[in-house]
């Protein structure tokens, strides 16, 4: 393939705070709705912090999926094979084509809830106790390869663990093994479940919220965290021809830069997310009025949201398209957000919607407000989809409608 062919998306699956499944998402999204809630499911004594749950009990997920071994107490793997299905059945992928398709996950959390049963015992006994050996659970690979072996026989398996842009980057990657010619099709995206550990870091890094989180608001105070996972099916042009598969949108563009300017904050210009964005709309040749919206990764933290301001003002100056944060409906889900709002902007082409930014009441700066309630776009064609990592890994995606 060249690198100019197109990469269709023919399929998705998702579970988040907003409920299982892409239609009851779609629902949640067209009435506003917030997932975010007190604690209920994750065993920590740090009840003060709102979070993201999905609804449902690891023994409920479980019995749903019909999982009976080890990945009932794996918080993440459940939720991955909840969304991988639902995207692979979405596409109407047999198991015959599911040899030619990678499967690529996003995850960075892994298996820590089930490690976090087990270390302080490990850690004070013998290393070679038994339960020292239920720590190998704890390797985001071993999440990926539980989650592809309960969907079906992929052709190749592999994780990206960049933080809060593991999905985003797992989605690149499966569109550039498309365009190498490595892949005709891929399943792509990324699992996150809360844990201690989780909630503990960010605690740690002092930016956890303990009302619910305002990105972008001039009051606001920081992250509620939540989990979930989404996938999407990337597939050659060529091979969704053949198929007759239903296209429901295009990856046209996307792009990955990296500032290196701190661990956990990024620049005050942005200059890693510009890039992103810029290098995004390159690939997609087109300029940026063309753009109708954008999910901004707005984590609701101090230094995130008046940054990433700064990158968007860069590309569109004072004429900023529609924007807004999606994380005040699901959460943070960190790794898996990427793929998540992947799919919150395929429901927004799909239904010609503009998600709110709930709980917003207060401009940063002059003429820097985002969609507040959600809102009617006719005509939408465009959506840019931000992910920014740790470390200043950052990646922005383009997704079209397709015609």
């Amino acid at each position: 393939m060249g690198a100019t062919d197109r990469i269709y998306i023919t399929g998705a699956g998702i579970i988040s705070a907003l409920g299982t499944g892409v239609k009851a998402t779609g629902e949640a999204l067209e009435r506003g709705e917030s997932g975010i809630a007190g604690v209920r499911y994750l065993a920590t004594e740090h009840k003060e912090f709102p979070v993201g749950e999905v609804k449902r009990s690891n023994a409920e997920l479980a019995s749903d999926l019909g999982l009976d071994g080890v990945e009932r107490e794996l918080r993440t793997v459940l939720l991955g094979v909840a969304a991988a299905r639902e995207a692979v059945e979405s596409a109407g992928l047999i198991p015959g084509e599911l040899r030619d398709t990678a499967f690529i996950n996003g995850t960075t959390v892994g298996g820590m809830d089930k490690t976090e049963g087990h270390f302080k015992n490990v850690l004070e006994n013998d290393a070679a106790t038994t339960e020292s050996a239920e720590l190998k659970y704890n390797d985001c690979g071993y999440s990926t390869e539980l989650i592809a072996d309960n969907t079906g026989r992929f052709g190749m398996v592999t994780t990206t663990s960049t933080a809060c842009s593991s999905a985003a980057n797992a989605i690149i990657l499966g569109a550039n093994m498309i365009k190498a010619g490595l892949v005709e099709r891929a399943v792509v995206g990324g699992a996150e479940s809360l844990s201690k550990f989780h909630l503990n870091g960010f605690n740690t890094l002092m930016i956890l919220d303990t009302r619910r989180c305002r990105p972008f608001d001039r009051d606001r105070t920081g992250i509620n965290l939540g989990e979930g996972a989404a996938y999407i099916v990337l597939e050659s042009e060529k091979s969704a021809k053949a198929r007759g598969a239903k296209v429901i949108g295009e990856l046209s563009g996307y792009g990955n830069a990296c500032d290196a300017f701190h661990q956990t904050a990024t620049s005050d210009d942005g200059e890693g997310a510009y890039l992103a964005m810029t290098q995004a709309l390159e690939m997609a040749g087109i300029n940026p009025g063309e753009v109708g919206y954008i999910n901004a990764h707005g984590t609701g933290t101090p230094n995130n949201d008046v940054c990433e301001l700064a990158a968007m003002k860069r590309i569109w100056g004072d004429s900023l398209p529609p924007f807004s944060s999606t994380k005040a409906l699901t959460g943070h889900t960190t790794s898996a957000s990427g793929a998540i709002e992947a799919v919150v902007c395929l429901l927004a082409l799909n239904k010609d919607m503009l998600p709110g930014n709930k709980g917003w009441e207060n401009p940063i700066s002059e003429g820097a407000v985002p969609v507040t309630d959600i809102m009617r776009a006719d005509n939408l064609r465009h959506i840019v989809n931000n992910s920014f990592g740790f470390g200043g890994n950052d990646s922005s995606l383009i997704i079209s409608r397709h015609d």
